[in-house]
Formats: structure tokens, sequence, C-alpha cells
């Protein structure tokens, strides 16, 4: 068995870099040692910590509406539908999420368990960034009934909701929206409904039904049509064979349930590991790219510091809060 030296970096909060989709994947071929000088950095794109290693080859996992950087990876794994020489693999986040190979025998046994259920859900916490449908969407189908926001963003709950996915098994439809509209990108926004039998009602992804059935969902290809597919969801609502006909179709594409995906993405990074480090390096070691990078790291340790500030400042402000209060209540 091949060891591998392997290091995680800027990932997402409270990412284990013990217990993750990549390193349990990979610890069944190869005998994994974390280290803090690696010969594979696997990063993402949430930090600058990548920039500190350079001997080393770098594999960049896009989990976000982003393009791969290949002036700073060797090879990446994204959303988007693409090519590029050896480097790249398509392998979307939704794959990363348990229950995935559920969706390949998918039935429904007891109609009415999935019938008597709550109306629709909205869970959300970032909006500052994403796409302003997703608040548009949710007060124009909240005029026909009640829909439960239970994050952060919307609550009208009077509490945000530990677990996503068992609270949404209680609900007949589920607004899954993407934070953005881009080809490829594909999250678990879709995919969790789908493991509970809730129905999603989908933005985003113009090409999500090259992943998923797309009879199995209610789709909203185009902001202008929000009335439209407002009154899809009405109709549904209150005609119980059409939504139980919708909720028993294949949430996969006949391709999709033909594609080992975990199988195919080993074989993608084996292809890696299994050649000299050298001959699979493809990031140059010279040139402007060196620069580039440099100039890069820069710019990324002052913004780092910066954050180490604004922590700082939040901290001392929370602070001078706590004791300006207990000084007027006293």
């Amino acid at each position: 068995m091949k060891k591998l030296k392997i290091c995680f970096v800027d990932f997402w909060a409270n990412f284990d870099a013990e217990n993750n989709f990549f390193y349990n994947l990979l610890k069944g071929k190869y005998e994994i040692e974390l280290s803090e000088e690696p010969d594979y950095c696997f990063f993402s794109v949430y930090g600058y910590e990548n920039l500190k290693f350079s001997n080393c080859i770098k594999i960049q996992f896009i989990g976000e509406n982003q393009v791969p950087d290949f002036n700073l990876c060797d090879y990446a794994i994204g959303f988007q539908y693409m090519a590029f020489e050896d480097r790249y693999f398509r392998f979307p986040l939704f794959f990363i999420y348990g229950g995935y190979d559920n969706l390949r025998n998918k039935l429904v046994f007891d109609p009415e368990k999935y019938l008597n259920r709550n109306f629709c859900n909205f869970i959300y916490s970032n909006h500052l960034y994403a796409n302003p449908i997703r608040e548009v969407f949710f007060k124009e189908l909240s005029k026909y009934k009640k829909v439960d926001s239970g994050g952060k963003f919307m609550n009208n709950l009077g509490y945000t909701v530990s677990d996503k996915v068992e609270f949404i098994r209680d609900y007949k439809f589920t607004i899954a929206f993407e934070s953005s509209k881009l080809n490829g990108y594909t999250t678990e926004k879709i995919f969790e409904p789908m493991i509970v039998n809730s129905i999603p009602i989908y933005f985003g992804n113009p090409m999500v039904n090259q992943d998923f059935n797309e009879e199995s969902f209610i789709w909203l290809k185009n902001e202008k049509d929000i009335d439209e597919v407002v009154s899809k969801v009405i109709e549904l609502d209150n005609n119980d064979d059409k939504y139980i006909e919708m909720l028993m179709r294949p949430c996969l594409t006949p391709e999709q349930m033909k594609i080992d995906w975990k199988g195919n993405l080993l074989a993608f990074l084996g292809s890696i590991f299994e050649r000299d480090i050298i001959e699979a390096k493809r990031l140059p070691f010279f040139g402007y790219n060196s620069f580039f990078q440099g100039e890069l790291a820069k710019i990324s340790e002052i913004k780092i510091k910066q954050q180490k500030v604004n922590k700082f400042k939040l901290k001392l402000g929370t602070i001078y809060e706590s004791i300006f209060s207990s000084f007027i209540k006293n």
C-alpha cells in the first residue's frame, strides 16, 4: 500500500482533516499521513494557507460557484463542465453527502405518510451574496400558505433549525435555491430534500437536468416564471395523485444511474498519485507564475492581518458593550 503525505487547508469551518470525504475515500487504497510537509496538498477556496505550499502537488476542490484557478493548482475538482488536459475532474459538491446511492432505487412505500406533512420550508442563512430571487420567491409562495423559514434569514419560527435534513423530512416541498445561477453548479440544495422525499422547488444550475431527472422536481428556470412555478406548487399541493406521481419518479437521469462517481474520482486521483511527483507536477516551477503567486501571498498576508484586527475590534466592542450594560443596570 503506497504511503501518501497529504494536508488539507482552506476548507470550510469545522472541516475535519482526519474524517472527511477525501480522506475516507483514499485510506481504503493508500496509507495516509497528515503532514505539514506534504507531497500532496488538498485545498479549497476559503483561505490563503495553500500559498505556503510550493514543493508539492496541489489539488483544488471547488465547493462554491467559482472556476478552478489553474495558476494556483496542479489539478482541480469542481462543478463546471469543462476539460483541461488531464488536470480537471467534474465532481459536484452534492456527491460528498451521504445518501446519494439511495436515489438510484427510489421507492415510496406509503403515499399517505408523505401527504400528511407540513407545506413547505425555506432554510437559508447566507443572503448577502445570494441571488435575491430566493427572498422574492419565498414571499410570493407565502401569499398562498405559510412557508416555514428555519434558517437565520427570514426566520419565522423563533428558532434556527439544527438538523436541516431531519427538519425538511416533515415537509411536502422544499425551496431549494442555489446562491447563484451557473452552469454545472449543483450543490446539496436539491439533493437533501430528495433523499427524504420532499419535492425540491429548484433554481440554479441551468444544466441541472444533466444530473437529476427534471420530472422529479419543480424547476424555476427563469426569474420571470415565478408566478407559473407558484401555480405549479399550488396545483400539486391540492392534487394528491399528481403530487405522489411526481414524488415516485426517479430522481436521477438514466445516464447518472450508470456512473460510478466515487470510482471515477479515485481513478482520477490515482492517476496523480501513481506517477512520480516531478512527472505529475503541472504548475510551472519558474517564470511569471512564480512572481504572481509571490505577490498573491503578500496580499493574502495583509488580508489575514486585517481579519485578525477586525476580529479583535469586534471582541473588544462586545466587551465594552457588556461593561456599559452592567454600568447602566447598576
